[in-house]
């Protein structure tokens, strides 16, 4: 089966006093057609700017993206338009990403307006309404009527209402509570079953994306470090970043909460702008060696444990508590 989206190579630098910030730096990655890649890491990782490098509100500096084998990296804004029907974004914040002075159904018909498929508003705003379990009720009020959880349903309603083949999902659950958090994952999965949608689903927590996602990228710092089978990954992490951001997500078994050994990173995520020599991970890393500093940092191959990882001492070790 070919990829949807592919991107080789993808690089987004930002001037910044005399050099540069490295928010993405050389990252590639695939998402198949009805596929959900989870992209995982701290804030500062790279992650949602490679989201909107996907969408294209930000232009690559260098690398390659495609959709369906078509180039989208440095399209003129015709093709742009003509793309963003393929490919859609749900933001993390519902009442920021949702114009305060419109009602629900006008928010929703928007994309259909600047698609020039004003003729479909009547019916396909209803039809995607209820899709995302909203009802005519809800069409006439604006945002501060609603709740959190509604609000994220308008965002998703708006970003299929031009039957969009991929979502960019930013975030999505992040700023809501626990309970709704549940019901709009729901929510993604059904809709990813009844339309075959593919997902590229961007998130902090390796809890959240451990139900969603068929495969797993981590990030650090413009990198990729691990990626592989979201199962696989998760039953057996081999880079201490990864085993870090996985001992951080919640069990849903109190005893092994209790129990169970935790990774407690110290420091700072590094500087973009000044990254360390050799492995980016190695100023918190409890296994950095001396060559983890002299070389180049490592490349993401696999390494013996069935997925490909950036680490030269990879695999389970954590740190004594």
């Amino acid at each position: 089966m070919s990829a949807l989206l592919e991107a080789d190579g993808l690089v987004k630098h930002f001037p910044a006093h005399g050099g540069v910030i490295r928010a993405v730096d050389g990252v590639s990655f695939s998402v198949g057609p009805g596929e959900t890649l989870g992209v995982v890491g701290e804030s500062g990782s790279g992650k949602s700017t490679v989201a909107r490098l996907v969408v294209r509100l930000l232009e690559p500096t260098a690398g390659v993206l495609r959709v369906d084998g078509d180039d989208i990296a440095h399209l003129s804004r015709r093709a742009l338009r003509a793309m963003r029907r393929r490919v859609q974004i749900v933001f993390q914040d519902p009442y920021a990403s949702l114009d305060p002075r419109m009602a629900a159904r006008v928010i929703v018909a928007e994309p259909l307006r600047i698609a020039g498929r004003a003729n479909e508003i009547a019916t396909r705003v209803p039809e995607v309404m209820a899709l995302v379990g909203l009802g005519p009720e809800h069409e006439s009020r604006y945002p501060h009527e609603l709740s959190g959880g509604q609000r994220q349903r308008i965002g998703i309603a708006r970003a299929l209402v031009v039957e969009p083949e991929l979502l960019v999902l930013d975030e999505p659950v992040t700023a809501l509570d626990g309970s709704i958090q549940a019901q709009i994952l729901n929510l993604l999965v059904q809709l990813q079953q009844e339309l075959g949608l593919a997902y590229l689903f961007i998130a902090h927590d390796l809890a959240v994306v451990r139900h969603v996602a068929d495969r797993i990228a981590v990030m650090h710092l413009g990198r990729i470090v691990e990626s592989g089978p979201a199962a696989e990954l998760l039953a057996a992490p081999a880079h201490p970043y990864t085993q870090a951001l996985l001992s951080a997500s919640p069990v849903p078994d109190p005893e092994v909460e209790r129990t169970r050994r935790r990774i407690v990173l110290t420091g700072e995520l590094p500087d973009a702008h000044d990254p360390p020599s050799g492995c980016h991970f190695r100023t918190r890393c409890w296994k950095a060696a001396e060559e983890c500093a002299a070389m180049p940092g490592p490349e993401l191959v696999d390494r013996g444990h069935g997925h490909p990882v950036a680490c030269l001492l990879p695999g389970f070790d954590a740190p004594r508590s």
